[in-house]
């Protein structure tokens, strides 16, 4: 992350929120969202876009950690293919999606946005569905929020965060 001076540093929270992949809960109404197609969702086609809607101020947050130069940073990863976008377009126009990096057999996700609603909340369960079909074993949120505990995100203390992170670095998964 950066803080307002723009020094970048690691965020290492304790607890640690994750999602478990093999307990995603999808609630009902956004499965229903999911069957109708309102969304058309496309990977890593508008990595930067992504990065800018979620860093563009929102209601309680005028300021973000996501900086010029994070932006840069990740952009760099992504051309050299650790990090990745879920995009969710409707009428040819993003509307919603997230962004995070990939390392093994762990997603690192970093943040998403919203314009239309439940938009974020789709590419998150494609991204879920992704992570499982390609031997992912851990989806990294970081912290809990309303938002994400409604999908079955849980909270783990450090060491055992830092252990499955260890399993997971292991694993050869492709995004």
């Amino acid at each position: 992350m950066a803080d307002e001076a723009g020094s970048i540093y690691w965020y290492d929270p304790n607890p640690r929120a994750i999602i478990p992949l093999d307990t995603f809960h999808l609630p009902r109404s956004l499965a229903r969202t999911i069957r109708r197609s309102k969304f058309e969702i496309r990977v890593d086609t508008a990595f930067r876009a992504v990065m800018l809607a979620c860093a563009e101020p929102a209601s309680g947050r005028e300021v973000t950690w996501i900086s010029s130069s994070i932006i840069d940073s990740y952009c760099e990863l992504h051309a050299l293919g650790f990090a990745h976008s879920v995009e969710s377009w409707f009428d040819g126009e993003l509307v919603g999606g997230l962004y995070g990096v990939s390392l093994g057999g762990l997603f690192a996700g970093e943040s998403m946005f919203s314009r239309v609603t439940d938009s974020s909340k789709v590419a998150l369960t494609y991204l879920v569905e992704r992570l499982r079909r390609n031997g992912f074993c851990l989806l990294d949120t970081q912290f809990m929020t309303d938002h994400l505990k409604r999908f079955g995100t849980i909270e783990i203390p450090r060491e055992e965060y830092q252990n499955r992170l260890a399993h997971a670095l292991t694993i050869w998964a492709r995004f």
